[in-house]
């Protein structure tokens, strides 16, 4: 491949309605071996750029926005951004593209849904690599999260743009050169029609969070569900989400779990770390499809 840009666009309608978008390489051919990327709560597609072109000399790569997410259209009742709604859009997704086996890479609360898709698609996952996620959330990272999520201030100008990223992650992703920030912030944030970078997701997405219960949704019985499969757990070292402990019990639990701790990281690592590219490359060869 030649460039981050050659996927096609994929669209499917959701149960209500909804049109839905996605990014698809599927450069590998029809025969390759799909794999599912799903972002976090207020991020889109684009946050796999890197990764995608990496794996799709080898792999086809699906990177869906959820509803309310990059050029997926938003939803008209907020309230149906929870993750039953975004489950079932994923299997539209999924049926849709014909896709029988598919590994899922997870970030934040695509990791989140990765670890309910077993039950919700019996027979359909084959691995599951989790990006600083796990069944149990630190509430200090919560906290953080709902002080920003739907809350941001419009920004003016791309230097603006890039400010507010640095703010929101400038403790998650230390050591960034100013190129990579502005490179960062083009995931995020798309001009208008004045050509004004606007955030990339429904501000009410951040409504529904902030209604969820204060403290973390008890999620080890679906971890629990995950004890057939291969499981990545990559865990930021600055994380303030996915804690060293909850990450032990994760390792109790399920001896045969791969962890990685990526230095310098907080939440989330970028999955362009060459030790995340790596430990993704060894995990996605050695399971079964």
């Amino acid at each position: 491949m030649s460039s981050h840009d050659e996927f096609r666009v994929h669209r499917w309608l959701s149960k209500d309605g909804l049109s839905l978008y996605s990014r698809v390489y599927d450069t590998a051919g029809s025969g390759a071996a799909s794999v599912l990327c799903l972002h976090g709560l207020t991020r889109n597609s684009k946050d796999f750029e890197d990764l995608a072109f990496h794996l799709s000399p080898r792999y086809r790569v699906i990177c869906p926005d959820l509803r309310g997410r990059g050029l997926s259209a938003s939803d008209p009742v907020w309230q149906n951004y929870h993750p039953g709604t975004y489950l079932a859009d994923l299997a539209g997704l999924v049926e849709g593209l014909g896709v029988r086996r598919v590994a899922i890479i997870g970030t934040s609360l695509g990791g989140l849904l990765a670890m309910m898709l077993p039950t919700f698609l019996p027979g359909v996952i084959a691995g599951v690599v989790l990006n600083d996620i796990g069944p149990e959330i630190d509430p200090a990272g919560l906290a953080r999260i709902r002080g920003y999520a739907g809350k941001l201030p419009p920004v003016r100008s791309w230097d603006e743009a890039v400010a507010q990223l640095q703010f929101v992650f400038g403790a998650a992703w230390p050591g960034l050169s100013d190129s990579t920030w502005a490179r960062l912030a083009r995931r995020c944030y798309r001009e208008d029609a004045t050509g004004t970078p606007v955030l990339e997701y429904d501000p009410k997405v951040g409504e529904t969070f902030r209604g969820a219960p204060a403290a973390a949704g008890d999620l080890w019985p679906q971890w629990a569900q995950l004890g057939g499969l291969p499981v990545l757990a990559i865990r930021g070292a600055l994380s303030d989400i996915l804690s060293e402990s909850t990450l032990a019990r994760m390792q109790r639990e399920k001896p045969d779990l791969i962890p990685l701790t990526v230095a310098a990281r907080g939440h989330v690592p970028l999955l362009d770390e060459p030790e995340c590219l790596a430990s993704i490359d060894d995990f996605l060869a050695r399971i079964a499809y």
